[in-house]
């Protein structure tokens, strides 16, 4: 059972950019929620609130905007579908604005049909107006709004003004969705808790003659019986060659004896994402090969971790992977030359194309500038990102066929703390050892 909704989070991100707007010309800030999306002819998909949206409310309803007034009298208003019981008989319970307004903190609440009334008188004052400039889910709050800018126009003469700065509020909560609060880092290691038994699950369901998708319903099964709302991304699943295709998805083939299975599959957890990716052999033990290159990217992540703290660049522990795999696949063979060499040509990325992490949070790749002012991004404590070294080993001719088709990547999610960082889903089985240990007990079960 979930916990009890505490408004208090949420309120307390929405005075902040209060305070923000306040202090930079106050005005009105306008941030709708996700429209609801049609699957095929009069069937919709589950909804999926706007990331941005929910961080301020909480409110995970359709139909909804969040208005914010910063002014002498700083609140904030929702606008939101009315009670409609008749209607709640076909799509469930509604809040309506009264239930709204005391549930979630707001200090009013109005019918969302009412938004394109009220809104001309809310942005007449000439303040500054702050919105979410070429967002998609916008589309709904704009229509309202430009509506709303024409009337204020026409009421010149009754004096009426028309804003004349425009802010992108994005700017603003994407700093904002950077730092993790206190109650962010609770539903992180929560979605972390649930990914990692999921994964558990996976490994002790997999064998030869499965096919992945039996594995992906393993994955589903454990998120949705813990509570979570499913997965965060869509899954990947990848056996033998598939391994290496990074966002390889149709999770269709059957797994063989001798394979490696690689799965990057998270949760959503109340709005928050977990995203951990492991590989393991098929048949419950590493081939020579394929422990070789595991360790190699076992030991990419551990540097990579070890770079990961406070007032290093975003870009270290790429680095350190990077420096890591160059020696790595020098001793294996796989890249001939000197370090140098290698370094100048490149001739790496045949074998790791991608970077080491991403921000992690609300959106399993969220929202934050890695590169501001064209320089990486200094971490920082309450930073969330991944940590996904891997290396893919396509068969081709100048390749030993011994290490033909292995594709591992070793994922984490990682919390920048004071003295580093915390990889809050270490505790997934990853070591040698502790994969062929499990593996092997399951099979024999089996």
């Amino acid at each position: 059972m979930s916990a009890p909704f505490d408004p208090a989070p949420f309120r307390a991100r929405r005075a902040r950019v209060l305070k923000h707007m306040q202090q930079n010309g106050g005005g009105v800030a306008l941030i709708a929620t996700a429209p609801e999306r049609m699957r095929n002819r009069e069937t919709a998909y589950p909804y999926r609130f706007d990331s941005y949206f929910h961080y301020l409310t909480g409110f995970a309803e359709p139909q909804a905007t969040l208005v914010l007034i910063a002014d002498a009298n700083p609140r904030s208003i929702l606008f939101c579908r009315e009670k409609n019981v008749e209607r709640e008989t076909w799509e469930g319970f509604h809040y309506g604005p009264e239930a709204a307004a005391a549930q979630f903190a707001f200090d009013e609440a109005h019918a969302c049909t009412e938004l394109a009334e009220r809104l001309p008188a809310l942005i007449s004052g000439g303040q500054p107006l702050w919105c979410a400039f070429g967002h998609e889910d916008e589309a709904t709050a704009f229509d309202a709004l430009h509506a709303a800018l024409i009337a204020v126009r026409q009421n010149a003469r009754a004096g009426w003004c028309a804003p004349a700065t425009l802010h992108d509020i994005r700017h603003l909560l994407d700093e904002m969705r950077l730092i993790k609060d206190e109650a962010e880092r609770t539903l992180m290691r929560r979605a972390g808790v649930i990914a990692r038994d999921a994964h558990i699950r996976a490994m002790r369901a997999t064998r030869p003659g499965r096919y992945e998708y039996e594995i992906e319903a393993e994955l589903l099964h454990a998120f949705r019986a813990a509570g979570a709302t499913g997965p965060a991304y869509t899954n990947i699943v990848a056996s033998g060659a598939n391994a290496c295709t990074l966002h390889y998805t149709a999770n269709d083939r059957q797994m063989h004896a001798g394979e490696l299975l690689l799965i990057d599959a998270g949760c959503e957890l109340e709005g928050y994402a977990s995203d951990i990716t492991r590989t393991f052999p098929v048949s419950g033990r590493f081939s020579a090969a394929q422990r070789a290159v595991y360790e190699l990217v076992l030991a990419m992540q551990q540097a990579a971790a070890a770079a990961t703290r406070p007032g290093a660049s975003f870009d270290a522990p790429h680095e350190a992977a990077v420096d890591t795999l160059i020696d790595g696949l020098r001793a294996l063979k796989l890249l001939s030359g000197s370090r140098e060499e290698i370094v100048e040509t490149k001739s790496w990325q045949r074998f790791y194309m991608h970077r080491t992490g991403h921000w992690l949070g609300r959106d399993v790749h969220d929202v934050g500038a890695y590169r501001p002012h064209d320089k990486p991004r200094t971490l920082a404590v309450g930073m969330t990102l991944t940590i996904e070294p891997g290396c893919y080993i396509r068969a081709a001719a100048d390749i030993d066929p011994a290490f033909h088709d292995i594709g591992i990547r070793i994922e984490d999610d990682a919390l920048v703390t004071a003295d580093g960082c915390q990889l809050y889903t270490a505790d997934t089985p990853k070591t040698v050892a502790e994969i062929e240990t499990l593996m092997q007990s399951a099979q024999a079960t089996s």
